[in-house]
């Protein structure tokens, strides 16, 4: 599928074999070598700092020379509460911290971190959202900029939003600016708030399949099975100017990416048999997996797409919403898990995608097998187990949900 060689992946850090044995000999580099590398500036960063008036982040916001949505970003998470308290912080004068821009050309600019903070303010001051949760100025809550009182309002507007840039000629080559950019976005990230497994991946890998599994996860069917938000007209659409619905954008699965991360283990899933390096982390084998991915050619993304699309709606289709549900026994009494779950998921998605060709009977067939789901998950109890992770585990129940709905196609 790839031209990626997968037999210089390494165990554990999977770190090409050749790395491995350059890594080992830096302990014999001279301080005049190294003093070397410095001069010539090898790994060093350029930067200039700026400062933006409040009252102009609207039109940076807007501007198309800025970019509030490269691939390392994260998705919306802040609160109206939370960007409330912004407001509060510049009313106060309190220290924020500063934006981080990467000029990806002469004057045009991608946002690394602070989109946040650039989309609370440009939302204030567009009038989109009351505050809310204020504790040093709660007087002011249920208050749109538009509504502050005249020495409150003129205050804010003397404010300042800091920043540092990156300039264009930090990086001598794309794919040095590449991974500047990821080292940036990681490094700043260490003391926020926590990001998600899939988050980092975005960051850090960011690639043609990564792009794929972030579209794929507003897929309806995958979104109702999952209780995530359907997509709207104007999404469906592609409208640049999108931006998630309240309900979408608090959605706990889609604040953290891990819509996104539920394709990336239904491709990795159906490979684990090639590529899954035993002693190796379930992480580590999605972050790998995902790194190789992104090096495969248009012809198999579309392969990819193709058959997870096929699999996601047949799965909807023949058990519906509840697909990924587990039926357990709890102090005695046996009931549904109302909610879906990664342990079935994995095994019934990787079941359905080896059976698309029998996707007519299996959708005549529905409500029978809808109907037997109980009684198979009473039969397989112990292997449903979401802490039996070993591979054999895996292999068990990945042939468990297949043997149940190959009985379904027999004729």
């Amino acid at each position: 599928m790839s031209t990626y060689d997968l037999s210089t992946l390494v165990e554990g850090e999977h770190i090409p074999s050749h790395q491995l044995r350059r890594a080992s000999t830096l302990g014999d580099v001279s301080d005049e070598h190294l003093n070397e590398k410095y001069i010539r500036g090898d790994v060093r960063i350029v930067v200039e700092q700026a400062r933006y008036p409040l009252k102009q982040v609207s039109d940076l916001v807007k501007s198309a020379d800025y970019d509030l949505q490269p691939d390392f970003q994260r998705r919306p998470r802040w609160s109206r509460e939370r960007q409330s308290r912004l407001i509060e912080s510049f009313i106060m004068n309190v220290p924020v911290p500063p934006v981080f821009l990467y000029e990806t050309e002469y004057s045009r600019y991608e946002v690394m971190d602070g989109r946040q903070r650039l989309t609370a303010i440009s939302d204030f001051y567009e009038g989109r959202f009351e505050l809310e949760g204020l504790e040093h100025w709660a007087e002011l809550n249920g208050r749109r900029y538009n509504t502050l009182p005249e020495q409150v309002r003129r205050g804010i507007d003397r404010r300042y939003l800091s920043s540092i840039v990156l300039l264009h000629e930090t990086a001598k080559s794309p794919e040095q600016a590449a991974r500047l950019k990821q080292l940036v976005f990681e490094r700043i990230n260490t003391g926020g708030e926590d990001l998600s497994s899939q988050e980092k991946r975005n960051a850090l890998s960011p690639g043609e399949l990564n792009k794929l599994c972030i579209r794929l996860a507003r897929l309806p069917s995958l979104c109702q099975m999952w209780g995530i938000p359907t997509p709207t007209e104007d999404e469906r659409l592609g409208d640049p100017n999108w931006q998630p619905p309240p309900e979408l954008a608090e959605n706990p699965l889609f604040k953290r990416m891990e819509d996104a991360e539920l394709i990336l283990r239904f491709f990795a899933h159906r490979q684990r048999r090639e590529l899954w390096r035993s002693g190796t982390r379930l992480e580590e084998y999605l972050s790998t997996y995902l790194r190789i991915g992104n090096e495969f050619k248009q012809p198999t993304l579309a392969a990819l797409e193709e058959v997870f699309v096929a699999t996601s709606d047949l799965a909807f289709q023949v058990l519906g919403v509840s697909a990924f549900w587990l039926y357990r026994e709890r102090k005695g009494a046996w009931s549904w898990v109302a909610r879906p779950t990664l342990v079935s998921y994995d095994s019934f998605m990787w079941a359905f995608s080896r059976l698309l060709k029998k996707k007519d009977i299996l959708l005549r067939r529905a409500k029978e097998i809808d109907g037997e789901l109980a009684n198979f998950y009473v039969s397989n109890y112990a292997k449903f187990d979401g802490r039996r992770v070993n591979t054999s585990d895996i292999e068990a129940r990945d042939m468990a949900a297949l043997a149940f709905l190959q009985s379904f196609c027999e004729v």
